[in-house]
């Protein structure tokens, strides 16, 4: 199987892309909205066909990636159908079964931490979310948590498992990577050893923390998988294209400016010969080549934030740096008129 784990250090949050090497179906758990073009970007560079996103719960400390994925790539969107909420392709409950080339998860409903978490068991891992942590588990004071059930969920959905089975929390705030159900069994502080329930409880029950600094903005944009309220015109910077594997440039999904054509400025920095030649533009568009645009800059509108657009992107990013070290709020167009053509958006 095809492995990777990556982290958001802004809310500690781990992602893991999970795929077939053979078939080069994959899947996607937890990912986070600011860090979508960074896992686009890997997905797109290993061949991958994203099949599924998979949140473990309906998280209170970030915006899940969910949506812009399903709209890049047209991923499918999986979550707990306890939680109820909207864009879900795929509602689970324990016993499903979650299936990408010839690999399969299987879910486990562990709540406790929120009452919809769920847990997915692969071969030798299992990826807890919040419900078990590294040396740790998930907080119970709010989303109808409750200590003394995320107790049996830990004892009797993952402490069950072979002691070797890997686990990958969604979180971790000390640099640890991965422990195992042998581990945690042991050596947890909170639910190892010889903690009972009420032990458990008593401490859990006690522990009298903030709310996290997302939780009013997270729940309501998680509860609609990450999709944008009807009306609501994000900065680039929240479009989920952040800091990406590309020099740090921001990237934004095709199919989200075109449907969201008059809430951003379009700029094709190619040569004028290319935008009447096989690709076309894109209606309405300026055109200021990229060896101009420096010179050109103050002919480029700040009313809208700007979408650079080029043949294959990699121009368009040089005019979007440009663009934002002279002060636009500006991003990329991912793929550029390549992609743009092979989703058959509008050209002109």
């Amino acid at each position: 199987m095809l492995f990777r784990q990556l982290f958001d250090a802004e809310s500690s949050t781990y992602t893991y892309l999970l795929a077939d090497p053979v078939s080069r179906e994959a899947v996607l758990v937890d990912p986070v909205f600011e860090k979508h073009a960074r896992d686009l970007a890997l997905i797109r560079e290993l061949g991958l066909t994203l099949t599924h996103t998979l949140d473990t719960h309906l998280h209170a400390d970030h915006v899940t990636g969910a949506w812009l994925m399903k709209n890049a790539l047209g991923s499918r969107i999986v979550l707990s159908k306890r939680y109820d909420a909207e864009n879900v392709d795929l509602p689970v409950d324990h016993g499903d079964a979650i299936r990408f080339g010839h690999f399969a998860l299987e879910v486990r409903a562990t709540p406790g931490h929120t009452d919809g978490c769920v847990s997915y068991v692969f071969a030798d891992r299992v990826f807890t979310g919040d419900a078990l942590l590294i040396r740790g588990a998930g907080r119970t004071d709010f989303q109808a948590g409750d200590a003394r059930t995320l107790y049996r969920s830990i004892r009797e959905q993952i402490f069950v498992l072979p002691s070797e089975t890997l686990i990958y929390p969604a979180h971790d705030y000390a640099g640890r990577t991965v422990s195992s159900v042998g581990e945690e069994s042991a050596h947890n502080p909170r639910v190892g050893g010889e903690a009972s329930e009420g032990d458990f409880a008593g401490y859990m029950d006690n522990m009298g923390l903030p709310h996290p600094k997302k939780i009013d903005a997270a729940l309501p944009a998680n509860a609609r998988c990450g999709k944008p309220e009807d009306g609501e015109v994000p900065k680039p910077a929240e479009w989920g294209p952040a800091v990406t594997t590309y020099a740090g440039i921001l990237e934004i999904a095709p199919r989200w400016v075109a449907e969201h054509r008059s809430a951003v400025h379009l700029l094709d920095v190619r040569r004028e010969e290319e935008l009447s030649g096989e690709l076309g533009h894109v209606e309405g568009v300026q055109h200021v080549p990229l060896d101009a645009l420096r010179e050109r800059l103050e002919e480029v509108p700040k009313d809208k934030p700007v979408v650079a657009v080029c043949r294959s992107g990699r121009r368009s990013a040089m005019a979007t740096q440009i663009l934002r070290k002279a002060g636009w709020d500006a991003a990329n167009l991912t793929g550029g008129m390549l992609r743009w053509r092979d989703l058959g958006l509008p050209i002109a």
